[in-house]
């Protein structure tokens, strides 16, 4: 099914101010309505009826300060961040981490589960559990603050919040935003969770000052967030980004991959952990094994143990590959490592950077990223205000 071009209704055009009204006071701060209607060329009446919308939909307010220009004193408006707070939960395949966020980014309570070890129903209960302790650290603020709830899910997600197959939870179709309405009673989004660390890159983190950029996020698994021209792309199944399905050669044509793909065994989390249980179990007891990481292998590299290198080259190698080939397709200006590989960034961007030379014409910016656990937190803030405001990105094709 095609979508074909359209006019748009008067509705959709004032969605679109309100969109670009929102992101530049979001963007610069505080501001005069006369600036606002200077920048975005639009008249100062649209401003102020759509100001008007914004207000009584909380999402801004004014500072009380004002500006002095031409003689005149001038109101500045502002978002209204503390009275937006958002619930944002980042599942992963072996920690879970949750936090109540304000609209501009600043993390007011956060909570850790570590080596949750569970599956099925049980993730879920204590998916509940979490959301139950940080609503109760809010305590007595008013219910109508909560902006909503965002959950980052381990795997692919469909618009409708049903998770189609997270490996990592066992998660199968999956009905998580129904169930969490149904428990809490508040607007939720679920959302691959590298798709909202992608979106907590754009708002809050690296990706602020770039229009095209890819998040890979290497954790227990291997997955991207691609982000072009400002907005998410998704692809047609929702499955845009599952870079752990990538083949690394032709040899691995010779199996299929129902749960983790191909890449993920050789460079996510769970993929290093099992080399390094592969070349140790001879030399080691098998306790010390089961509770191998991928942190206790760049850490022995650090420590110059011979066992560990031959995993991190391998490791370099096809992150390597994987870059080169996500650069060859997006043509990013950015690529940003993000989960919790990310954390021996120091370790992986110089020797990537040194392979990639001489392989691609363009070579963007290779960086790690700075919000870590929380980027997928902070990107349930965005999602929530996507979600819950209209919200339009309009580009001319010419």
């Amino acid at each position: 099914m095609h979508n074909h071009a359209r006019t748009i209704t008067s509705l959709e055009m004032r969605g679109i101010n309100r969109t670009a009204i929102l992101e530049l006071i979001r963007r610069e701060g505080a501001i005069s309505r006369t600036e606002i209607a200077r920048k975005l060329q639009v008249s100062v009446p649209t401003v102020l009826r759509i100001l008007d919308e914004l207000m009584a939909d909380n999402l801004v307010h004014n500072t009380g300060e004002k500006e002095w220009s031409g003689g005149r004193r001038r109101e500045l408006v502002e978002l209204n961040k503390s009275e937006n707070l958002t619930i944002g939960v980042d599942l992963g395949g072996t920690k879970f981490y949750g936090a109540v966020a304000d609209l501009g980014g600043n993390i007011i309570y956060e909570d850790f589960v570590y080596q949750h070890g569970t599956r099925g129903e049980e993730s879920y209960q204590l998916l509940v559990k979490l959301i139950q302790d940080l609503l109760q650290r809010i305590g007595q603020r008013p219910s109508q603050l909560m902006r909503g709830i965002g959950v980052g899910a381990p795997g692919i997600t469909s618009l409708d919040g049903i998770v189609q197959n997270a490996p990592s939870l066992e998660w199968d179709h999956f009905p998580l935003a129904e169930r969490l309405r149904n428990d809490f009673h508040l607007p939720v989004v679920v959302d691959n969770d590298v798709n909202l660390a992608a979106l907590g890159e754009l708002w809050f983190g690296e990706g602020q000052q770039v229009d095209h950029f890819v998040l890979i996020n290497i954790g227990t698994g291997l997955g991207a967030g691609v982000v072009l021209d400002g907005a998410l792309y998704r692809g047609a199944h929702q499955a845009a980004g599952e870079i752990g399905y990538m083949m690394p050669g032709r040899e691995y044509l010779e199996k299929d991959y129902p749960g983790f793909g191909a890449m993920e065994s050789l460079t996510a989390g769970f993929g290093i952990a099992e080399q390094a249980r592969q070349k140790l179990k001879d030399t080691r007891p098998a306790d010390q094994l089961i509770n191998l990481s991928a942190v206790d292998v760049f850490e022995a590299f650090r420590q110059g143990e011979e066992w560990s290198f031959d995993i991190v080259e391998t490791t370099v190698d096809y992150l390597s590959i994987v870059i080169i080939n996500l650069i060859a397709v997006y043509d990013p200006q950015m690529i940003i490592l993000g989960g919790g590989v990310s954390k021996s960034a120091d370790i992986l961007l110089p020797r990537i950077l040194k392979r990639v030379q001489g392989k691609i014409p363009n070579i963007p910016t290779l960086t790690a990223s700075k919000l870590g656990l929380r980027g997928a937190a902070l990107g349930a803030v965005a999602s929530l205000i996507y979600q819950t405001s209209d919200t339009y990105i309009v580009r001319k094709l010419a």
